[in-house]
């Protein structure tokens, strides 16, 4: 099976083979993926962090062999926690934005390569090469403040569907990045990460970083954000924004009026 990294910014990921098709999801750099079908100048590729699958233009994918591919999964990795900083492609002699949640695969110190591309990183990261340990209550405490000063990274970013990052952003993907930079990972959609963690029955009982999700009047479940205490939620509905939050939903001070309503609570930690 074909393999490829993301070696850009942030590539969109979209539901059918066309520039035209809604983007599910984007790519961040240093994410790994396979392909599993080809259609034209299209690649349909699964990726390796959250299992997600789509479409991406060939001209945006850049393949690996499979020795490279086994390394790279297998290396120590780091993920970038600056908003936005530059990468320094020392084989091109060129720079260019990565943005916060991007992976760092093999790095060692600043420099790390990628098959015969090697790059130079100054910025700041969080290593990812275990997950988080969650074996003691101090240390909960520490990682549930941790996710909640990362949140805050993302505030005021505007909502795009199907976005993770700070420059358009959905409400899973925010959370699933926030995750990300605790070594915890997250699936990509809100109906996906309502499968993960236990339940909470009262919101009188959340943590700080607790996921709380919303229902349509279907009840399909549809939004989710983070709990920072017992009455707000930060979570991206038209920007990362901070709400009241009680046991039927969130309020939107603004519109005085309920936006959301609430269906379940979960605990990841």
């Amino acid at each position: 099976m074909e393999s490829g990294i993301c070696i850009h910014s942030a590539v969109p990921v979209r539901r059918e083979p066309a520039h035209t098709s809604e983007m599910v999801t984007q790519i961040l750099f240093g994410e790994l993926y396979r392909i599993v079908d080809k259609e034209n100048n299209w690649l349909r590729i699964h990726l390796m962090y959250d299992d997600y699958e789509g479409w991406i233009h060939l001209l945006q994918s850049h393949s690996v062999s499979e020795p490279e591919f086994i390394r790279l999964a297998g290396s120590e990795t780091a993920v970038t926690i600056d908003l936005v900083h530059p990468l320094l492609h020392e084989t091109r002699h060129s720079t260019f934005p990565i943005v916060v949640g991007s992976s760092l695969p093999g790095l060692a110190e600043q420099r790390f390569q990628i098959d015969r591309e090697i790059f130079f990183f100054n910025g700041k990261t969080s290593c990812t090469s275990q997950p988080a340990q969650t074996d003691n209550s101090l240390n909960l405490q520490k990682i549930r403040q941790e996710i909640m000063n990362d949140a805050m990274i993302f505030i005021n970013a505007p909502y795009l569907w199907g976005g993770r990052t700070p420059f358009g952003i959905d409400c899973s993907g925010f959370t699933q990045l926030v995750y990300k930079l605790q070594k915890i990972k997250l699936l990509r959609d809100a109906v996906q990460q309502s499968t993960q963690g236990e339940v909470i029955s009262l919101l009188a009982e959340a943590e700080p970083g607790d996921l709380a999700f919303f229902d349509d009047e279907e009840g399909k479940i549809t939004h989710v954000g983070l709990i920072i205490d017992g009455s707000k939620i930060i979570h991206c509905s038209g920007k990362v924004r901070i709400d009241a939050l009680d046991h039927q939903g969130i309020y939107d001070q603004e519109l005085q009026k309920y936006t959301h309503k609430l269906r379940l609570i979960k605990r990841i930690l």
